[in-house]
């Protein structure tokens, strides 16, 4: 039987990649410029750019490596990693400066500016490590644009109707991201996904790169989560340091626990220790703004890495089994369930410091509404990009093909030599 070939991208995607990145270019050209009010030689400007580079570890490096733990799809996992990110920042700062354009003719851009676009790049990041495998570089080009889209589009709203901080909104990116995801998986479903697929599967060198991603993470997830605090309020910023390195590393310790139990064999679970001991960080995150005291965010890391334990242990399976959800990396377990108990919190301490019954009342309210919104258009946006991938337009990989570097990767040592 002849060997069947994945189809050929070279009409789709490299016309896609030039015409977008010709119309970055031209957008930039006429309506972006560099904010003159730095002081590039001051002290603001070199500790803000230290930070700048943490948050570019966390999203090139950590999210990266932390995608190469197939044994087949390792150049596909941080490849397009590379890819989606840098796309997704591009098309961040213009939605984001949008605002600017229209009061002052231009955008300004600044490594803040940088750092939010980034931010809206690990939501896209998210998002892809659902899909992650089952997909082509077309197909997470288009989820990109979308997705980030959805999550800008989820900001405004969230901030124009009611009146949510900028960085509350941007720290609901683990809840977008992934049930973005969850829809678009379960959109795209195939049938090879209960037997698993012929090449979805882990070795001990990917899994030790994935490991690595897990270590980034986890090292520089606290400037990830504090960077955009203010500046003029280095109390608060050090208390979002704190209380995510605190809550980080309770959830690691507790990931081993949970994840030695849960074990018939009472060992532990390589992909718990790759994704559930980031948990804490997730859900501290979410709800930062409200954490005083150091047991209050540790308690948070101690739940985090629980619910996510077992929901990679057990949930991800009955997903997959019961609702035809074929979540490649756990990302429900790693961001959807901490991201979901991070809003809990948020919303039980703030009403614990509540003294007014009516104040309170209209902050749960508040606090509701927040999340309806932002899973109602995660939900929304998510099938509207399913629907588009569906079109065979895009030419998806055929199911051998799945988990497969060789679909898009020129590898010279294995050519077949006539």
């Amino acid at each position: 039987m002849a060997p069947q070939y994945a189809p050929s991208l070279r009409s789709r995607l490299a016309p896609l990649l030039c015409l977008l990145q010709t119309a970055f270019i031209v957008i930039y050209a006429l309506y972006v410029e560099l904010d003159q009010n730095v002081e590039t030689s001051g002290t603001t400007f070199r500790i803000f750019y230290s930070e700048f580079q943490d948050v570019n570890v966390v999203v090139f490096l950590g999210f990266g490596f932390l995608s190469t733990f197939f044994v087949r799809y390792g150049f596909s996992g941080s490849g397009f990693n590379l890819l989606v990110a840098v796309i997704a920042t591009q098309w961040a700062v213009i939605l984001n400066g949008f605002e600017s354009w229209y009061h002052r003719g231009k955008i300004r851009i600044d490594l803040k500016s940088l750092v939010v676009a980034e931010m809206y790049a690990a939501s896209a990041l998210i998002s892809m490590g659902t899909v992650l495998g089952k997909t082509n570089p077309v197909h997470l080009v288009l989820i990109t644009l979308l997705e980030v889209s959805g999550f800008a589009l989820n900001g405004w709203l969230l901030q124009t109707f009611l009146k949510v901080r900028p960085l509350s909104s941007i720290t609901l990116l683990h809840i977008f991201g992934a049930f973005f995801g969850l829809t678009l998986t379960w959109i795209l479903y195939r049938k090879d996904s209960v037997q698993r697929f012929e090449k979805e599967k882990s070795d001990r060198k990917a899994g030790l790169f994935c490991i690595l991603g897990t270590v980034f993470l986890w090292m520089f997830w606290p400037t990830f989560n504090s960077v955009l605090v203010d500046h003029h309020a280095p109390g608060r910023k050090l208390a979002a340091v704190y209380s995510t390195y605190l809550a980080l590393a309770v959830s690691a310790v507790t990931a081993a626990a949970v994840s030695v139990l849960s074990n018939p064999k009472g060992k532990l679970n390589p992909g718990h220790m790759q994704r559930c001991t980031l948990a804490g960080g997730v859900a501290v995150g979410v709800s930062m703004s409200v954490i005083h005291q150091p047991w209050q965010a540790m308690t948070i890391g101690f739940a985090a890495a629980v619910i996510s334990t077992l929901g990679f242990r057990y949930l991800k399976l009955h997903m997959l089994l019961a609702f035809e959800c074929h979540d490649t990396c756990g990302v429900l377990s790693t961001h959807g369930l901490p991201g979901l108990l991070g809003w809990l919190a948020h919303l039980l301490l703030q009403l614990m410091d509540c003294d007014d019954h009516t104040t309170a009342i209209r902050f749960a309210v508040f606090h509701i509404c927040t999340l309806l919104i932002t899973l109602s258009l995660s939900l929304s946006m998510g099938i509207i990009t399913g629907f588009l991938l569906k079109w065979n337009f895009w030419r998806p990989p055929q199911d051998k093909k799945c988990f497969d570097d060789q679909a898009f990767w020129e590898f010279p040592h294995l050519a077949v030599r006539k």
